[in-house]
Parts: C-alpha cells; sequence; structure tokens
C-alpha cells in the first residue's frame, strides 16, 4: 500500500464516507497525492482505516464523479491531474486561512445543555407513541391520501376541547388551522396583517425575523414587571401586538389580568389592530393555575390570533402547533392559502389526536410538570447552597423551563459567560436578547434553561459555576 495519511477524525458529525472524500481530495488538491498515484485497493483500505468497503467504495465514486480519480479498468482508481487556478489579473485573491489557535484557546465542549428549545427526550412517551402510530400505519391507508388544507378535522377537534378545557381559549374546529412549527404558522399571517407589529423588548428575535421576512415590519417595544408597556406600544404606531403574556420569553413575567384587559382595550380603540398571543410553554406553571389565555379574555372573535405549539410538551422535532384565528380572518386566510397541503403529516396528525383523545396527553403533561418542577427545585437549591442568597437571585421559577441567574454584585455580563464558558457551561446573555435600548437590561443576568439538563449532575452544574464565577467575585 502507498504511504500517506488520511484523516477520518474532523467534522465528526459527518458520515464517515464523506470524511473520507473529504480528506482523499484535499490531498489530491495540495499535491500530496500525485497525478498518475494509484490509490489502495477498496478492500485493503477499507481494512486499514477499519471501516466497510462501502464506507470506501462511496468516497471513490464521489472522487471519480468530480473528475479527481479515473477508473482502469482491471487495475483501480488513479489520480487525474488537478490544474491549480490562476487569479485574474486585477481579480481579488481569497485571504490566507487563519492560523490555527493554540490548543489553551481552543473554546472548550459545552458540558451541559442549558439551551432553552431544550427538552429532556428521555420523558418522551415513546411506548405509547409508538404503538399509537403503529395502529394508524396498518389501520388507517387512508392517511396516505392528502387531508385538509387546515390539518385534519378530528385533530382540529380535539385541540378545541383541549385549549377549552385548560386556556380557556373560545374556538371552533374550522377556526384551527395546524402547521409545521408556529414559525411557519407566523409566516402565514404576517402578510395578512396591517403593520408595523410591536415585538417585546427584550424578546424572541427569531420572531422578530419571521414576520419581516414575510412583509410585516417590526418595532421593538419595552415590557416591564408586567409584560408589554402597552403606554409605550400606544405611542409606538403599531398596528400588532406579538406577546407571550403566560410568560414572557425570556425575563418569564406573567402579564397580569390587569394589564392584559389594557391590551385589549388598545385593540379595540380602532379598526385592524390585532393581537398574537404565542402561549408557548403555558403548560409548565408549578405555582398555580395559569391565568387563562388573552384569547378567553377577548372572545372567540375578538382581536387576539392564538398560536400554541406541542414542541416542549412533545419534543422539538414533533412539528406540530396551531393557530386559532377569530371568524374575521378566516375568509382572507382561506382566499391566500385555500391551495397550500398541511404540512403536518397526517399519520403524526392522527397520532397526536388519539394521543390526546385517549387521555395521554394529561397525563403525559401531569408526568412532565412533577419532573421538571423537581428539577427546576434542585437546581435551585443547588445554585442558592453554591453561592448564598446574599450573593445570587433567581428570577422565573414559577413557570416555564428556563430560568434567569443574577448575581447581585460581580464583573459585567459579558466577563461572567466567557467565564462560566471557559469552565463548559453555555449560558446565555440576557442583553443578547434586546433588540435596543440595552441600557435597560439588568445588571450581571444570564438566562439558563434547565429541561435537558439531566437531575444528577446539577450539583456539578453548580460546583463548576462556583468555581468559575467565585475568583472573580474578590
Amino acid at each position: 500500500m502507498i504511504d500517506f495519511t488520511i484523516s477520518l477524525s474532523s467534522d465528526s458529525h459527518l458520515p464517515l464516507y464523506e470524511r473520507l472524500y473529504r480528506s482523499l481530495s484535499g490531498q489530491i488538491r495540495s499535491g500530496q497525492l500525485q497525478a498518475g498515484q494509484k490509490l489502495p485497493g477498496k478492500r485493503s483500505l477499507a481494512a486499514a482505516l477499519a471501516v466497510s468497503v462501502n464506507t470506501v467504495d462511496t468516497a471513490y465514486q464521489l472522487l471519480t464523479a468530480e473528475g479527481y480519480l479515473e477508473v482502469r479498468p482491471k487495475s483501480g482508481f488513479y489520480v487525474l491531474p488537478v490544474p491549480q487556478a490562476l487569479p485574474k489579473s486585477g481579480a481579488r485573491q481569497a485571504p490566507p486561512p487563519h492560523p490555527a489557535l493554540p490548543a489553551g484557546d481552543q473554546p472548550p465542549l459545552a458540558r451541559f445543555d442549558l439551551s432553552t428549545g431544550g427538552v429532556d427526550t428521555s420523558l418522551f412517551p415513546f411506548r405509547t407513541w409508538g404503538r399509537i402510530q403503529k395502529e394508524l400505519l396498518y389501520s388507517s391507508p387512508q392517511l396516505l391520501t392528502r387531508g385538509p388544507s387546515q390539518g385534519d378535522e378530528e385533530l382540529r377537534e380535539e385541540i378545541c376541547e383541549y385549549l377549552r378545557a385548560y386556556r380557556g381559549v373560545h374556538c371552533r374546529p374550522d377556526q384551527v388551522v395546524i402547521g409545521a412549527g408556529t414559525e411557519y404558522l407566523a409566516g402565514l399571517l404576517a402578510p395578512l396583517l396591517k403593520g408595523p407589529a410591536a415585538v417585546e423588548n427584550p424578546g424572541y428575535r427569531r420572531t422578530r425575523t419571521i414576520l419581516e421576512n414575510n412583509g410585516l415590519s417590526c418595532l421593538p417595544v419595552d415590557i416591564d414587571r408586567e409584560g408589554l408597556s402597552v403606554e409605550m406600544l400606544a405611542r409606538s404606531g403599531a398596528e400588532v401586538a406579538y406577546v407571550t403574556p403566560s410568560h414572557q420569553f425570556p425575563t418569564g413575567v406573567t402579564m397580569p389580568a390587569g394589564r392584559r384587559g389594557e391590551l385589549l382595550r388598545w385593540a379595540e380603540e380602532a379598526p385592524g389592530r390585532w393581537i398574537i398571543e404565542d402561549d408557548y410553554d403555558s403548560e409548565f406553571r408549578f405555582d398555580l393555575r395559569p391565568l387563562p389565555s388573552l384569547q378567553g379574555m377577548g372572545g372567540a372573535d375578538g382581536p387576539v390570533i392564538y398560536l400554541t405549539t406541542f414542541s416542549k410538551s412533545l419534543a422539538p422535532s414533533i412539528r406540530i402547533a396551531a393557530m386559532v384565528l377569530p371568524d374575521s380572518l378566516l375568509l382572507p386566510y382561506r382566499q391566500r392559502y385555500a391551495v397550500y397541503s398541511c404540512p403536518v403529516s397526517r399519520f403524526e396528525q392522527q397520532t397526536l389526536c388519539q394521543f390526546i383523545r385517549r387521555g395521554h396527553f394529561s397525563r403525559h403533561l401531569a408526568r412532565l410538570r412533577s419532573q421538571y418542577k423537581e428539577r427546576m427545585e434542585a437546581l435551585r437549591q443547588a445554585l442558592e447552597e453554591a453561592f448564598g442568597p446574599d450573593l445570587l437571585e433567581l428570577e422565573g421559577t414559577h413557570t416555564g423551563l428556563h430560568l434567569l441567574v443574577r448575581l447581585k454584585r460581580g464583573p459585567d455580563e459579558e466577563t461572567l459567560a466567557k467565564a462560566a464558558r471557559a469552565g463548559g457551561i453555555p449560558l446565555g446573555r440576557l442583553s443578547d436578547y434586546y433588540m435596543c435600548r440595552r441600557e435597560n437590561c439588568p445588571a450581571r443576568t444570564l438566562v439558563l434553561g434547565y429541561a435537558a439538563l439531566p437531575p444528577d449532575r446539577i450539583g456539578e452544574l453548580a460546583g463548576t459555576l462556583k468555581e468559575a464565577w467565585m475568583p472573580l467575585l474578590g
């Protein structure tokens, strides 16, 4: 076998055949493998690299198709000459590659998943979900056909009943639209509304991006201790308000009934004003039963468009969300989107339908609330023991799956976040969620999602965070 080195260690998220392809093509372009050189046979190379013959064959076929290799009958694979392109006169040349960071400067790998979108996948009801899906696969061949544009009516009926019972939403099945996530539904909704739209500051930046990508200009409006400032909203000139009243993201503020009433009055003062209520994780309230939805206060044909998702309660990859449209928006919606197909698989829709109908969903939510509450309490206790109440303050522990960690003294937020990252703890900075007026951001405040944090590693997290921060606190 010829003597050359092949590395499959980089880009470990890629398939083996692609890593082999990249390694070989790079050596051919650099001249390490020269034109006319014969490569090892597929079996011998596979044995040398401890990979399958199919892996080597696929890589060789890709290299052949792209002109790096040629196949000589009964002989094998040979390297073809690869001409080096010369830059045209006056053309901009590519900058030299950045030198590799010294080993000590490499950013450490994250030791914990503290993302606000994470969930504990071990809590997913695998057996029940799989059993229902298998039943449907064998008993309901009609689900292979195209379904209603707004989603299967049976699922919409179950969602209506669930929302009425648990969130006080007033709706009929024909008002419900099923979509592949709230981002998709917000993208459909935006062209139906007259802007500009007020978005919460701080808030979920992706919401603003999606609305603007679909033609609805956005204005950041500040929140206070009761949620979106209606006074600032009135001055902004916005015609639409996008809010998370049950659990404001990322601060965790719950909008009280009085502020909700003010917001509804703002919408009713002028025709064409709308409130988009994103009820993204209202299932996870740990102290009291959550306030009824804003939509429930406004009524079935009030000014509120209601959005909810099953991403937190089931899994992010199960892209099922629902939108409840007021009657006055139904006709414009259908005129614009009647030709669209529902983007959610009918098998997934019917699995969720049966999961709710048979009582599994309510039991699953009860289990999730219990598990996540225990996790949050353990996290709170561990952090308070590590730092003490005179140094550390936690906010947002009453609901949702993330909380705010605030130090009462010490260096700035960036220094704290950098020290945590050096210890493998990827904490978000609250200031990153501000689209403007960052000076209003409370000092030394970081965002910690705990849903994907294993309970048996909570003590390790608190101890590592203490090691990272205490030297900075004097």
